[in-house]
């Protein structure tokens, strides 16, 4: 019997299964996983009164908040696509994606209002605007309660879409089927411990490659879901000491800034059970604060936007398990197995397997159900990642007899700075624009608190002061993505015989010293 893949079917369940159980807290609301049923579906209908059509964009610029949740199965189920935008991108940023992607309508929190209606008059394409906080339940109340008919569903067409910035620095749009997600979640399910009485604080912002793939798998689960609205340390150490909640992820900057909060042993954090790392670089050291602070078991996982996201996790297997704990924190920092449903290679540029040694380095590649199904509009971008069905993350690795994986460095010059990616040829093209600049290069430099920041070598033609330089950049890249570190150069910049510059030479300076950080 054939039966449509679709991550609908997810909702459906928890509220067959669970309905009258709390699905989720959003600040001071709670709501059953039945009554969040009815308000995904309320959500589907009005976007058809409203004039979505199957395939249409819709757009979301907001933080964790039940709105969003709800529209990762209302939107779907009006056969349009989700497009969660990033809130802190500038606004140029998210007009170019907006452009890009064609989007109808764009669902808002009030705090963006000023922001939409600007964005309104340099996206043609945005017909519809609604804000969540003022008109959103009136949207909800034209609708009605109706069950999605899952036979009536193409399990490959596209239900959500992300961007990411690649290494050209272009904003690429990552589409995601109904299989594509109904699978990754089944198999991120997989990872999960007594999800029964699982407490999950929605940690990562549902805009974020590391946000979505969760509360799919929770909701599949009826598991309750806390959300965290904005990451602030004292606030997630108030839910977890009132929901007692048990499992979290983090990226390391996130799980840094809470080993360092100076409030955190003012909580009873003790119903901690299990925090996953992922979006940047985990190292032992990390692993073992994460444990001794808060009494519970670190993991790490590796994906990407293109990836769905997690394809790797370092749940223990074998002897493992007995390892002492400083070789256990080590190998709970690697990247780890493939998740089922994914099969992963290190290869060389010829694409042969490199030796299973734990030394020799080689590009990762995957193939199996959670890779992307394209690139939205870009079938050349698309056919450039991959060789045949093999997708080409563009991470160096080692891995061992075992196929356990181990991220050494990035082939791709992505700079992953608080878990978000920062493309350095888009902060070259914005240096490069102001008039005194005669070129640039953009590298990673290490940072205690964002793990890598990016670093700005600039050739200058007249005068230019680094302040002057970062308040020309700062309304064209999100803040996160300015350089902290410029210098400027007397020289011209190393180069290729090609022409190239030679950026690793340059980022060289910057780490010498230092274990080089990269995702995993």
């Amino acid at each position: 019997m054939f039966v449509p893949l679709t991550p609908l079917r997810f909702l459906h369940r928890a509220a067959g299964l669970f309905g009258s159980r709390i699905g989720m807290v959003c600040g001071e609301r709670e709501f059953t996983y039945a009554e969040l049923k009815v308000r995904a579906e309320r959500l589907a209908i009005g976007l058809t009164k409203l004039g979505i059509a199957p395939g249409d964009r819709v757009a979301y610029l907001s933080f964790n908040v039940h709105q969003l949740y709800e529209g990762y199965y209302g939107v779907p189920q009006a056969r349009a696509i989700l497009l969660p935008l990033n809130v802190r991108l500038s606004e140029p940023e998210l007009a170019a994606i907006l452009r890009h992607a064609g989007a109808r309508a764009i669902l808002f929190e009030d705090e963006f209002a000023p922001l939409v209606e600007r964005l309104r008059g340099s996206c043609p394409s945005l017909e519809f605007a609604i804000n969540i906080d003022r008109d959103y339940e009136a949207m909800l109340a034209s609708g009605h309660e109706e069950q999605a008919d899952i036979f009536s569903y193409d399990e490959l067409a596209i239900a959500e879409l992300f961007y990411t910035s690649g290494s050209t620095g272009a904003p690429k749009g990552v589409a995601l089927s109904h299989r594509t997600l109904y699978l990754h979640a089944l198999d991120y399910a997989l990872q999960y411990r007594q999800a029964e009485t699982m407490i999950d604080l929605q940690t990562i912002p549902f805009y974020h490659a590391n946000g979505w793939g969760r509360p799919q798998a929770s909701t599949m689960l009826g598991t309750r879901q806390i959300l965290v609205r904005r990451f602030e340390p004292e606030h997630v150490f108030e839910l977890i000491q009132r929901h007692r909640g048990t499992d979290m992820c983090l990226v390391p900057t996130m799980a840094n800034a809470l080993l360092n909060s100076p409030v955190r042993e003012m909580y009873d954090l003790s119903s901690l059970r299990h925090i996953n790392m992922g979006g940047a670089a985990n190292s032992p050291e990390l692993v073992k604060r994460i444990e001794n602070a808060f009494g519970c078991e670190c993991s790490t996982g590796y994906g990407l936007t293109e990836t769905t996201p997690v394809i790797t996790h370092t749940e223990p297997k074998g002897s493992a398990v007995r390892l002492p704990d400083d070789e256990r924190h080590v190998r709970q920092s690697k990247t780890g197995w493939p998740l089922p449903g994914m099969t992963l290679r290190v290869v060389d540029a010829e694409l042969q397997d490199v030796p299973k040694d734990g030394i020799s380095v080689g590009e990762i590649v995957a193939m199996g159900d959670h890779v992307m199904d394209s690139y939205f509009g870009e079938p050349a971008a698309t056919q450039a990642v991959f060789s045949g069905n093999w997708f080409h993350t563009g991470d160096m690795a080692t891995w061992e007899p075992d196929n356990y994986i181990n991220i050494v460095d990035r082939k791709k010059q992505i700079i992953i700075s608080g878990g978000e990616n920062v493309s350095s040829i888009e902060v070259e093209n914005a240096i490069a624009a102001h008039p005194a600049v005669v070129e640039c290069a953009v590298v990673a430099a290490p940072d205690e608190r964002w793990g890598e920041v990016p670093a700005a070598i600039v050739v200058l033609r007249s005068a230019l002061t680094k302040d002057e330089l970062i308040e020309f950049l700062t309304p064209r890249l999100a803040k996160f993505k300015l350089p902290k570190i410029v210098e400027f150069a007397a020289q011209p910049l190393p180069k290729t015989g090609t022409g190239k510059i030679r950026k690793m030479e340059l980022r060289e300076k910057f780490w010498v010293g230092q274990k080089t950080r990269v995702h995993g």
